[in-house]
């Protein structure tokens, strides 16, 4: 019997679940391990008990709910995404992922289907780097790309640890416990989506990802020299933020000329020291995000902002120190999951075209230990992490089903 999905019902949990929130309706914030948060994992560990699956946390707060098959010692079929959403977000960033893994668990049970493999949705703690300023943090450290000291050496903006924030929401135990071994999964398959506009422009209802960009941020500190601004002498200057700004146009036009559609970087912060009109910046720390499915194109990039770097230093003698937050490799995602998706497509005749994501999430650091692919559902005018942000309930039941279609298929498999 073909898995048939609620679609009234997935639409009806999505919004009860966007209206857990620190800001009213249409704004969605659910900061990791604030009230509002802890609301949210309570609500969805309702929905998942409700449906009969085993439930348990590791000790940061990921969330593994479990259908168990009949070989329960294999390796299961996993699904997941984040309920955490920044300040001012949108109502389907994540959640589709999750409530409508839960509904594609649900139709199956539904139809009559019995897993061989045992089939686990998994609620990661915030993808989202709002509050310790590192984006996924839990699948980082699932794929033990974070550490045990990472639980004091993370701060939120109040100065308070990892650890602290951590145990007062529930969540103790050794970080180091919280890794997965290579093997927990056979397959694993994140539906999201798309934050982007060409589905919508293409006007089909799904894209089967087939590569995950990942991006590698910088920070720079520029120290110049200060002065009144009607004072000092054009030629006599050491300004702060015009070489700031000469480093963010070196940015962009070294990803435009590497001359890939997939290269991208960002200048997102620039704080200026002392932000007065009238006075010259003698300080200025700047971010930037480059980002691309190829990580020598994308390092090429970083080393064109270095070189720019040093010779802005010396052509407008200011003092630049830069620091890596973070250098993440991309993701191939695995050609049988995306053979699998495809076939589930077709299966139920709904189009799809193969695509990157441009955006990382969750399942780039799941792709470390498991074979992994995302499938993608259009939302509107392509916006996303805005109160505005939109996917149809025809587009979301669409991507559940073919996600239920493709768990069910892996899990079969011997």
């Amino acid at each position: 019997m073909t898995p048939t999905i609620d679609s009234e019902r997935l639409s009806r949990e999505l919004a009860q679940l966007a209206a857990i929130s620190e800001m009213p309706l249409p704004a969605v914030t659910r900061v990791v391990f604030s009230p509002a948060d802890l609301r949210a994992r309570e609500y969805v560990r309702g929905l998942c008990e409700q449906a009969g699956l085993i439930i348990h946390a590791d000790a940061v707060g990921n969330t593994f709910v479990r259908w168990t098959g009949d070989a329960p010692e294999l390796p299961a079929v996993g699904t997941g995404s984040h309920i955490d959403a920044i300040p001012n977000a949108g109502s389907y960033d994540g959640t589709v992922g999750v409530l409508g893994g839960l509904e594609a668990i649900r139709a199956l049970q539904a139809s009559g289907f019995r897993p061989h493999r045992s089939i686990e949705l998994l609620i990661f703690t915030a993808e989202e780097p709002t509050r310790f300023g590192i984006g996924c943090l839990g699948s980082r450290f699932l794929a033990g790309l974070l550490d045990e000291a990472a639980g004091e050496r993370l701060r939120d903006g109040d100065g308070r640890t990892l650890n602290q924030v951590r145990e007062a929401a529930g969540f103790t135990g050794p970080l180091e416990s919280t890794r997965l071994p290579a093997g927990y999964y056979s397959a694993f398959v994140e539906l999201h989506i798309e934050q982007g506009p060409l589905l919508e422009r293409a006007e089909l209802p799904l894209g089967i990802v087939t590569a995950i960009a990942a991006p590698a941020a910088l920070r720079l500190r520029i120290e110049g020299e200060g002065g009144h601004a009607g004072a000092v002498l054009m030629p006599d200057r050491r300004d702060a933020f015009l070489a700031a700004a000469e480093i963010a146009l070196a940015a962009e036009n070294a990803a435009l000329t590497i001359g890939a559609i997939d290269t991208v970087a960002t200048c997102g912060i620039c704080n200026v020291f002392p932000g007065a009109i009238n006075s010259i910046p003698s300080r200025v720390e700047m971010t930037l995000d480059v980002r691309d499915i190829d990580e020598r194109r994308r390092d090429a990039v970083l080393d064109a902002i270095n070189v720019a770097s040093g010779a802005v230093a010396s052509r407008r003698g200011v003092y630049i120190a830069g620091e890596v937050i973070s250098k993440d490799a991309p993701a191939i995602c695995d050609r049988l999951i995306v053979e699998t998706l495809e076939a589930a497509c077709e299966a139920r005749s709904l189009q799809y075209q193969e695509m990157v994501s441009r955006a990382y999430h969750d399942s780039l650091f799941v792709s470390r230990f498991a074979p992994t692919a995302m499938l993608f559902i259009p939302c509107r005018g392509g916006v996303s992490h805005r109160p505005d942000e939109y996917a149809s309930p025809e587009a979301i039941a669409a991507g559940a089903a073919v996600l239920a279609d493709t768990l069910a298929r892996l899990s079969l498999l011997s």
